[in-house]
């Protein structure tokens, strides 16, 4: 049973700024904002044809598009400037608390401009479940996982002792709210800056406070924050999800990452300047390799402690591309080069406060960056300029509007299209009638039947077309992973001929990754064309209906399939495993084995015990998660299309004394010109969506 608890939060506001030069490479979005103005007016003609039932569907359409929130997730090793970056993105410098403690492992989603119902809160606090917490205290976590399998009883030990000693403090903090607040949720009417950091942030004396202002009271527990707030300088709704680093002692972050990066597809990874893609960020490195090279944007963060960065910055992106190319990584992303601390300072009405070192590189790099457009600007918007966040945004932009932008607006566009298709036979049939031409129609009772057994046909043809292409992907998978098994072995066994036991073996697991990515691929191409043809043959069935339920030829008249889904990214891949940790608990399981057999059976064992879960999660959780997206795509799809042919089928009952009251518009001749603009109008204005290399 879960604990809600509405309050009022504390009356002081969280101050944003919204000066005029934060729109500033925003403008993809506003032209996709018009875009999407533009749909709704056309879509307000269709109701002006199609009357009260048109009205409900293009409604339904409408409040569709309006609730289109894009998401990027922010991911980037702890002390990045990761958190204080999305503070100046949204103009609250003091928002979210950027000097979190370790333990802190909370994902905050920033909902901006998010339509929300007037009684729906503003901040939400969810707290990790019984099981997940137990997860972390009894086995450690994945550390503890791999320390275990791994024979390596010191590691496990220290691992246990530390969680000990946080679980502990914990509880003293909370008392005996402890185990009840577990698997809860904490909800909001107003949000504040201190209420954030009741959940978000890590405080140390809590003893002589009162209960409600504990700062940091929350948040060892905490495992998701969501905040809703108005953002007038993004023309559309946007969700900005901060993560926690992704190096920790127990690697929670690191599962937390990999599930807020499946929400979102695009993602901003947030370096520091000093150790840009250092040995450390390889963790990074991993999980940005499953993800299309289009949606990944790298931020160079803190560019504002550099020395020199006009020289340094070059420097810093070539070594970067290197890594990345050495690694695996994306090909060729967008890099950019700022500093959320003088994005931050530029928020601020004066400038005289910003440190001396950083005021002295900002010069230095302006030189090197600021180009002859910049000349007029103020200065508080050139330091702006100079913080790299305009770029980002317009890289944010470019992303939205040419990915999930363009693929909203033409799945809406889609089935606008059949929405007009259906008016247009509806009038058709009205017309005849009001003609006094005899309609010969199918009784709705056996148009009902009929669509039933389409609806039947079509969903068994989909779910057996899955079956074979996922088949195919599990078969794959397996053959790959016992691959990969096979080839380490034997590289092990090897590795003992020539070296003997004393020499310490390593092997990348890189090569099962790149294995297990190429089969998700082609099965992802094979989900998109079977979906395609699936969906086709079900609208040209469709189509057949309208002909057969009422006899009426109508010109242009086609149905619109929908778009195949959008295939997630497999970000699971990413996930650390043995064989990526060259540590000294991986020298000590060398150490222990004694004799090549055991080496050979225990790594075996080992290996394919850490990348069963992989395999598991890419052929169960992500092939069922697709599988229901295409289904509940072709759910939809039937639905509207079963909701307009029953629509008509009730006009052709309709008294002929009602039937001029049917339509807004009643000249025969206007309906067919408004029926030609329209149909230019959502025929002509058809996006590309544009692909990146994955």
């Amino acid at each position: 049973m879960k604990m809600e608890e509405l309050a009022k939060g504390d009356s002081y506001k969280i101050p944003a700024a919204h000066h005029p030069f934060m729109r500033i490479g925003l403008e993809k979005l506003d032209g996709f904002h018009d875009e999407v103005a533009d749909l709704e007016a056309t879509l307000a003609d269709v109701v002006k044809l199609g009357g009260q039932d048109a009205e409900k569907k293009s409604a339904k359409l409408v409040k569709q598009l309006r609730a289109f929130e894009p998401s990027v997730t922010m991911i980037g090793q702890i002390k990045s400037g990761k958190t204080s970056l999305v503070n100046a993105m949204v103009g609250r410098p003091d928002l979210l608390p950027a000097d979190v403690n370790p333990w802190t492992s909370v994902v905050t989603s920033l909902h901006l401009n998010a339509p929300l119902p007037d009684d729906a809160p503003t901040a939400t606090f969810q707290f990790f479940s019984q099981g997940e917490w137990d997860y972390l205290v009894e086995n450690g976590g994945r550390i503890g996982e791999l320390s275990s399998r791994a024979g390596a009883d010191e590691e496990l030990e220290k691992v246990r002792e530390q969680i000990a000693e946080m679980r502990e403090k914990t509880k003293q903090r909370l008392g005996r709210k402890f185990e009840l607040l577990l698997g809860q949720k904490h909800n909001y009417a107003e949000l504040s800056d201190e209420l954030v950091q009741r959940y978000v942030c890590m405080g140390d004396d809590f003893e002589d406070l009162e209960e409600e202002d504990q700062q940091g009271r929350f948040a060892d527990i905490t495992k998701s924050a969501d905040l809703y707030l108005d953002a007038k300088t993004f023309p559309i709704p946007m969700c900005l999800r901060d993560t926690p680093g992704v190096n920790d002692t127990f690697m929670m972050r690191e599962q937390i990452t990999i599930n807020a990066l499946r929400d979102s597809r695009i993602c901003v990874v947030v370096l520091s300047a000093h150790q840009a893609l250092s040995s450390m960020d390889m963790g990074l490195i991993r999980l940005i390799s499953n993800v299309k090279a289009r949606e990944v944007i790298i931020f160079v963060n803190r560019i504002d402690e550099l020395s020199d960065p006009a020289s340094q910055v070059p420097e810093i992106r070539d070594s970067i591309l290197q890594t990345l190319a050495d690694n695996n990584g994306p090909e060729n992303p967008e890099v950019i080069f700022g500093s959320a601390y003088w994005a931050n300072m530029a928020l601020h009405e004066d400038l005289e406060d910003i440190v001396a070192d950083s005021a002295t590189a900002m010069f230095n790099w302006a030189e090197a960056s600021l180009s002859a457009e910049t000349a007029g600007m103020e200065t508080n918007e050139l330091v702006w300029h100079l913080s790299g966040v305009p770029e980002l945004y317009k890289a944010l932009s470019e992303r939205i509007s040419e990915g999930p932008g363009a693929e909203i607006l033409s799945a809406s566009r889609k089935r606008a299209l059949n929405l007009v298709g259906g008016v247009r036979a509806s009038n058709a049939v009205v017309s005849m009638r009001l003609d006094g031409d005899t309609v010969e129609v199918m009784s709705p009772s056996a148009l009902e039947k009929h669509l039933d057994k389409l609806e039947e046909k079509n969903l068994s043809f989909l779910n057996e077309r899955m079956d074979i292409v996922f088949q195919q992907f599990g078969s794959r998978v397996d053959q790959s992973h016992k691959r990969f098994l096979d080839r380490a072995l034997e590289s092990l066994l090897q590795h003992l001929e020539a070296n003997g036991e004393e020499e310490v073996w390593q092997y990348s697991p890189d090569g099962l990754r790149m294995l297990l990515r190429t089969s998700y691929q082609v099965m992802r191409r094979n989900v998109a064309s079977t979906c395609q043809q699936v969906y086709a043959e079900t609208a040209s069935d469709l189509a057949e209906t309208y002909r057969a339920a009422f006899g009426v030829a109508v010109e242009n008249f086609t149905i619109t399939p929908p778009a195949s889904p959008e295939i997630p990214a497999p970000v699971s891949l990413g996930q650390t495993i043995a064989l990526d940790l060259q540590t000294s608990w991986w020298k000590g399981w060398w150490k222990r084995r004694k004799g090549y057999r055991a080496f050979a059976s225990g790594f075996y064992d080992l290996i394919e015990a850490e990348t069963a879960p992989i395999v598991e999660e890419l052929k169960v959780r992500q092939a069922n998660e697709i599988r229901q997206k295409a289904e509940r795509e072709m759910r939809e799809f039937l639905g509207e299309q079963r909701g307009i042919l029953m629509d008509i089928s009730g006009k052709t009952e309709i008294a002929m004394d009602d039937l001029e009251e049917i339509f807004g518009i009643t000249a025969q001749q206007e309906r067919d010109e408004l029926f030609e603009y329209i149909f230019e109008e959502l025929s002509e204005n058809e996006p590309v969506a544009i692909e990146g290399k994955g």
